[in-house]
C-alpha cells in the first residue's frame, strides 16, 4: 500500500512532542507496521523522525508566513495549494492507494486531489478549527475558512472525528453527513504498560497524584493544585507530579507556594513521549481535571494513556472523557472546577486499595481491547473502503 499522509497545519510539528505530534506519529507508525510505503507532506516536521519512522519519506511544503494574520492566512492557502503538485509528481512515479490528511484550517487540496483521481481518502478531524481559530486566536477570513472546511469535509471518502461533538460540527458542513464518523483517539499499549511495582498502600508511604499534558488554562491544572492544598491540610504525604510544560507553569508554581504545598509539587517540564511511560509508573492516581466549558470536544490522549498504564483515574465529567471512562466504570468522574470534589475522590481512592486495583485492571483491559492505535487506523481505513 502506498500512502500519502498530509499535514498542512503550520502549528503541528509532526515529529515534535505535543499531543498533535504524538497522534500524527502514532498513525504514521501504524502505516509503517502495515508495510505501507509512506510519504509525508508537511509544513513542519519539527525534530528528526523518532524511532520507527525512519523510512517515512518526507516532502516539505512551503513555509507559512509568521506575523500579521491576514498575510499568514494567504500564505497558508498557498502552502496548501502546493500539495497538488507534490502529489502529482509522486503519483506519476507509482499510484497512491490512500490519501490520509490531518485536517488543517486552510487544507482542502489533498482531499480534492484524491477525489478527482478516484483515490480513497480519509480526513482526520481533531478540532472544529474555524470556531477555535475565531474564538481563541485571529481569523480574518472566516467565510473563506468555512468554505475550505466544507470542501474538504465533502470531498473526503471518510471523515473521522475524535469526538462526537466534532462529528456533529463536521456534519453541519459536509455534503454527505453519512461519511462523518467518530473514531476516538488511541494509545500504544506496547509502549504504555502498567507499572511493575506493587500498589502504594493507603498509609505509610508517599502517595503520588499525577497529570500528563500541556500546562494550559483549558486543562484545569489550577483545580488540581488547589485540591493538593486541601489534601495536604491533614496529610502531607501526598505528592503531585506534573508531566509537561506550558504557559501556566510559573503561575501553577506560584499557586502551590501560596498554598504552602510547593515542596509537594514536582514538575518535569517538556519530555519526549518515550519518557512518559516511566513517569506514569510513578503515579498512584492519574487526573484529567478539565474546567467547566461549553463545547468540550477533546478526545484526550492522556486519558487513554492512563488507562493503558493501568492507573485509577479521576477526571472531570466532560464530553468524551465521560465516554472514555465508560460513564465512571473505569474511573471516578467529578464535577469540573471543584477542588473539594477532586480532593475527596483522590482521598477515597487512596483509602481503598482494592478499588484502585480493580479500576486499574479494568482500565488496562479496555485500552488493550478497544483503544489501540492499530484499531483506530484499521477502522478509519475501513470506513474509506480500504482493507488492510
Amino acid at each position: 500500500m502506498r500512502v500519502a499522509y498530509v499535514c498542512a497545519d503550520p502549528g503541528v510539528g509532526v515529529f515534535g512532542r505535543k499531543g498533535a505530534s504524538v497522534h500524527a506519529q502514532a498513525v504514521l507508525r501504524e502505516f509503517e507496521a502495515m508495510g505501507a510505503e509512506v510519504h509525508l507532506l508537511a509544513v513542519r516536521t519539527g525534530d528528526q523522525p523518532p524511532s520507527g519512522l525512519g523510512s517515512v519519506q518526507v516532502h516539505p511544503l512551503p513555509d507559512v508566513t509568521r506575523g500579521e494574520p491576514a498575510a499568514r492566512e494567504i500564505s497558508a492557502r498557498a502552502s496548501d495549494a502546493a500539495v497538488a503538485g507534490v502529489l502529482d509528481d509522486l503519483h506519476a512515479e507509482a499510484p497512491f492507494d490512500l490519501v490520509y490528511e490531518r485536517y488543517s484550517l486552510w487544507g482542502r487540496t489533498a482531499t480534492a486531489w484524491a477525489a478527482a483521481r478516484g483515490v480513497p481518502s480519509v480526513l482526520e478531524v481533531n478540532a472544529p478549527l474555524v470556531q477555535e481559530q475565531a474564538e481563541h486566536r485571529h481569523l480574518i477570513d472566516r467565510a473563506g475558512a468555512e468554505t475550505v472546511a466544507r470542501r474538504a469535509l465533502s470531498a473526503a471518502t471518510a471523515v473521522v472525528c475524535v469526538s462526537d461533538d466534532i462529528a456533529a460540527w463536521a456534519r453541519t458542513l459536509a455534503r454527505d453527513p453519512g461519511r462523518v464518523h467518530t473514531v476516538p483517539n488511541g494509545v500504544d499499549v506496547d509502549l504504555v504498560t502498567p507499572s511493575p511495582r506493587p500498589p502504594t498502600p493507603a498509609t505509610g508511604a508517599p502517595f503520588t497524584v499525577g497529570f500528563v499534558g500541556t500546562l494550559k488554562p483549558w486543562h484545569g491544572v489550577e483545580t488540581l493544585v488547589a485540591a493538593l492544598g486541601i489534601l495536604a491540610t491533614d496529610d502531607r504525604s501526598y505528592r503531585l507530579l506534573l508531566v509537561g510544560d506550558g504557559p501556566r507553569a510559573d503561575a501553577l508554581l506560584d499557586q502551590a507556594r501560596e498554598a504552602g504545598v510547593d515542596d509537594l509539587l514536582e514538575t518535569t517540564g517538556a519530555v519526549d513521549h518515550d519518557a512518559v511511560p516511566a513517569l506514569l509508573h510513578r503515579i498512584d492516581v492519574a487526573t484529567a481535571p478539565y474546567p467547566a466549558a461549553e463545547g468540550f470536544y477533546f478526545s484526550p490522549l492522556k486519558v487513554y494513556e492512563y488507562l493503558a498504564a493501568g492507573l485509577p483515574v479521576v477526571a472531570s465529567r466532560a464530553g468524551q472523557v465521560d465516554q472514555a471512562l465508560d460513564g465512571g466504570r473505569l474511573g471516578v468522574l467529578v464535577e469540573p472546577g471543584d477542588p473539594a470534589a477532586l480532593a475527596e475522590a483522590i482521598a477515597s481512592l487512596r483509602s481503598d486499595l482494592h478499588r484502585r486495583t480493580v479500576l486499574g485492571r479494568a482500565a488496562r483491559e479496555r485500552a488493550a481491547r478497544a483503544h489501540t492505535w492499530r484499531g483506530v487506523v484499521v477502522r478509519s481505513l475501513g470506513l474509506a473502503g480500504v482493507g488492510v
